[in-house]
């Protein structure tokens, strides 16, 4: 910055430009096109619209959307910690490679995600020809949908804590460790207080990502469709109002979770900025 009078200019432009040009970057990616989706929704009545969301098919979508994108985050907030764990405090043979192998759901097409999905988990596949034998299939049936979300969503929870990680102190475990705390008192008590607000976001991101997968979750769920899939099917038929009616129901319940996460975010990072100090 450079003082002149008294004005000070800087090199990048000022809050005014640059707020105008996020809300219009906001409007045009994100805004104008969900009010485009509630106002196509808005050329149902209500007792068509309420008819269209509250079918059985959409019901039994939403069941297994919700359930199989939460199941699916939360179990990769365990796992994925643990990747990261593994990551960040040891040293193996291979470790840029398993480093670079988290990143595979982020480059990969899902469409080629699933199909390989799919053919591992088939009854004849690598995987599902072990799992026959105990009565567990994979392909074509739910637990296919919550191997294809878990998959897609993994990458979400590692790169998340994987930083946060990397930037605890390590005087802080060893100040624990010398007050007499094991290491399982060290993780509870120091380490996980410090990256449970990083766990908590990329839960988030993964259950956000699950909710709206498609490509990865069509070759391996078989006839167990879930919301995108039906509003796919809407979307075939022509009947764009109901779609967007599906797309509406997910839009609004979706906010309303990650808004729940965010505040649940929120207050554990000043719950335990609170207790730090």
């Amino acid at each position: 910055t450079r003082q002149t009078g008294a004005k000070k200019f800087r090199v990048m432009p000022g809050f005014k430009l640059t707020l105008g040009y996020t809300l219009l970057y906001l409007s045009l990616i994100v805004l104008i096109p969900l009010a485009a989706v509630f106002w196509k929704t808005s050329e149902l009545t209500w007792p068509e619209f309420w008819h269209t969301v509250t079918m059985p098919q959409a019901l039994a979508s939403y069941r297994l959307t919700f359930g199989a994108s939460f199941f699916a985050a939360l179990v990769n907030a365990v796992f994925g910690l643990i990747v990261a764990w593994v990551l960040v405090r040891y040293e193996f043979f291979g470790k840029k490679i398993v480093d670079s192998l988290v990143d595979l759901p982020f480059a990969l097409p899902t469409a080629v995600a699933g199909i390989t999905l799919a053919i591992l988990y088939s009854q004849n596949g690598w995987i599902g020809q072990l799992l026959e034998p105990f009565g567990i299939t994979v392909a074509n049936s739910q637990l296919g949908v919550f191997v294809a979300l878990t998959f897609i969503g993994l990458p979400f929870i590692v790169r998340t804590v994987q930083p946060v990680l990397e930037d605890l102190d390590p005087e802080l475990e060893e100040a624990a460790a010398s007050l007499g705390a094991n290491r399982w008192q060290i993780f509870w008590r120091v380490i996980f207080p410090m990256i449970s607000p990083a766990l908590l976001t990329g839960f988030a991101l993964a259950f956000a990502r699950a909710l709206g997968e498609y490509g990865s979750v069509i070759f391996i769920a078989g006839k167990f469709k879930i919301t995108p899939m039906l509003i796919m099917d809407e979307l075939d038929e022509f009947n764009y109002a109901k779609a967007t009616a599906l797309a509406v129901v997910m839009l609004v319940v979706s906010f309303v979770l990650l808004l729940t996460i965010n505040v649940l975010q929120w207050w554990t990072n000043r719950y335990n900025t609170h207790n730090l100090a």
